[in-house]
């Protein structure tokens, strides 16, 4: 039996390579497509001083990552209502056992980080994704990018300010949010609005994202007799033959409501002081295909 060396060196690092491009862009396939051409350039590579393989690999995807970026924002590309990120299966719960680093990973692939990501430059998400997701030296980060480090300094320092200021304040306490979806969850299909509006706060928002190819709000929806009452009406139109499956997706639980056995949607929820502060529904077909329905 013979090993492909160059192929097991990348699978070694395959996780970080997607870790690092769906940060950056926040849709999985455009991530995948960058890996893989990553994959191609280190197959064709002249390896003989590449000394840290994970390094060279991560600022081949990195840049490539920049240059899809700029490529999308430069197409001007216009989305059918409220836009979020594909979700993401995480399962950090079992791969990342360590309480503090996992709180880091999971905020830093959340839903509402990645949205507010969305508005930074390429440049600014790129060290604020090194940076803050993975720890990367300053001094790294200005070799991925070619960069002088005291202007890689600026850009995190932007971007850091830029989320910061924009960046909700949530719990993330996996048992407390797993347990409110349930019963946020029964609410809206026995019809409860009472109750459901006991765990809605008087500020909540849903954002429901379709891209224009299946039924939700076109507008964010604020307000919790909005939102309870939209939630309502919702439930009452489900298929008769909607199942739930819960998942880790982008670091938190979510529901992945199935219809059929295909998925429908995934709800997610962020929660303050125990009640639920923004409501996530990603309907677009396009963005749930790759979620496991077994």
């Amino acid at each position: 039996m013979t090993t492909d060396i160059p192929t097991d060196v990348f699978e070694e690092h395959r996780p970080v390579l997607l870790g690092v491009a769906y940060r950056m862009l926040g849709r999985l396939a455009d991530a995948e497509d960058v890996v893989q051409e990553a994959w191609l350039r280190w197959s064709r590579a002249d390896r003989t001083d590449v000394r840290e393989p994970r390094g060279y690999l991560v600022r081949v995807t990195t840049r490539l990552a920049v240059d899809r970026l700029r490529q999308i924002t430069s197409r001007g590309e216009t989305y059918v209502g409220p836009w979020l990120p594909e979700p993401y299966v995480t399962g950090f719960g079992d791969a990342v056992p360590d309480t503090a680093e996992r709180a880091v990973l999971a905020d830093s692939v959340s839903l509402a980080v990645l949205v507010v990501l969305e508005s930074l430059s390429p440049l600014e998400r790129a060290v604020f994704v090194l940076r803050e997701a993975f720890g990367y030296p300053y001094a790294e980060i200005a070799t991925v990018l070619e960069r002088e480090e005291p202007a890689v300094r600026r850009l995190a320092a932007r971007a850091r300010k830029h989320v910061d200021e924009r960046r909700p304040r949530y719990d993330v306490d996996p048992a407390q949010r797993r347990d409110l979806t349930e019963r946020f969850l029964a609410a809206a299909a026995g019809g409860d609005l009472e109750g459901l509006m006991a765990m809605l706060a008087p500020g909540v928002r849903l954002v429901g994202d379709s891209g224009g190819k299946a039924k939700a709000p076109v507008r964010v929806l604020e307000s919790a007799d909005k939102v309870g009452r939209f939630l309502i009406g919702a439930a009452r139109k489900s298929a008769p033959d909607s199942t739930v499956r819960f998942l880790e997706v982008n670091g938190g639980p979510a529901a992945l409501v199935l219809a059929g056995g295909e998925p429908d949607f995934v709800l997610q929820l962020d929660i303050a002081d125990g009640r639920v502060q923004s409501v996530y529904v990603i309907r677009n077909p396009d963005k749930l295909r790759s979620l496991p329905t077994g």
